[in-house]
């Protein structure tokens, strides 16, 4: 469905590289006899990234939605920029940069500083995604659309909360979430198409159940000739209002149901959660596990099918 006309959307012009810094050992006697400046020459190579070791330490006991977390290379070409207690999720693309969802607006500053750490440009983001539209994740989007003049590109299914902030009467929390600012969005994301991103094979899927519009995404990222794939599985806890029953709406189960039947079927060789916790995400950056684990997002929607089962039958005990 994506012709010329809109993979030029989705892409920003070549910003341009900056010049190479001089840097030759050349002696100021001899330049202000030859009456010469210092020539140009290769820059020094990129600081190697922040190791998920150090951020797993550093948020050791901190898992606020704003706690600032340094940044750390995941695998390849993905990072990790988000806080203690969201993901963020920067992929670095042949024609820009993508990011995966955008904390709290109060961290969104930190966002983009973990961006600047990395050694890119918050500028070359061109397009901003989300895994679900509730403030914790969402609620800098504004802030980072902003600041990078990206596209946000959503399913249609979370295009009129991310537009009005407003979590819609369908979601269990609805009224139990602060609204968020809201942001400029294009609804054009379809189930399994993956976005016209050259090399990333960048696919969204629908997993609705925690919000209407939640969208999990996976893609190849390599380091050399090694190539996995990530899975960035949105959350799938069954989470609602005080006075929301889940029994009470079939419908809405059943969707959840299909979800959880879902999940484990994508490609998953490195599973990561928008809640880095609910997938034990820092530990396995500590060492404690291993980061790659295929059967990640089985184990994920398993547990989560129980965790439904058991508050139905809690519904159930107290009618």
């Amino acid at each position: 469905m994506f012709g010329s006309r809109r993979i030029a959307r989705w892409t920003r012009r070549d910003t341009g590289t900056p010049a190479p810094r001089g840097h030759g050992r050349i002696s100021m006697a001899v330049l202000l006899l030859a009456g010469c400046t210092p020539q140009t020459g290769t820059p020094p190579p990129a600081p190697a990234a922040p190791t998920g070791e150090a951020l797993a330490a550093a948020c050791e006991g901190r898992d606020g939605w704003s706690d600032p977390a340094p940044p750390a290379k995941i695998f390849g070409n993905s990072y990790y920029v988000g806080t203690c207690g969201i993901s963020a999720v920067l992929i670095e693309a042949p024609d820009g940069l993508v990011l995966i969802d955008a904390a709290t607006e109060e961290a969104a500053p930190a966002i983009l500083a973990n961006i600047r750490a990395l050694g890119f440009d918050p500028k070359q983001i061109h397009t901003l995604l989300a895994s679900h539209e509730h403030l914790d994740h969402v609620g800098g989007l504004k802030v980072l659309q902003d600041a990078t003049g990206a596209t946000v590109h959503a399913r249609p299914e979370a295009v009129a909360t991310l537009t009005s902030g407003e979590p819609e009467a369908r979601d269990p929390q609805h009224g139990a979430i602060p609204p968020s600012r809201g942001v400029t969005v294009t609804g054009d994301l379809r189930d399994r198409e993956a976005l016209p991103i050259a090399d990333l094979h960048l696919t969204p899927h629908a997993t609705p159940g925690h919000t209407p519009g939640s969208t999990s995404w996976t893609w190849r990222s390599c380091d050399g000739s090694d190539c996995r794939t990530i899975a960035y599985i949105d959350s799938l806890s069954a989470v609602s209002a005080d006075a929301y029953r889940f029994a009470d709406h079939p419908d809405y189960v059943a969707m959840q149901r299909a979800t959880f039947a879902k999940v484990p079927t994508l490609p998953c060789d490195i599973l990561i959660t928008p809640h880095p916790g609910a997938s034990g995400l820092f530990a396995r950056f500590a060492g404690d596990a291993p980061l790659t684990d295929p059967e990640g997002c089985r184990r994920y929607a398993e547990d989560a099918a129980k965790r439904l089962d058991a508050r139905l039958a809690k519904e159930a005990a107290a009618k």
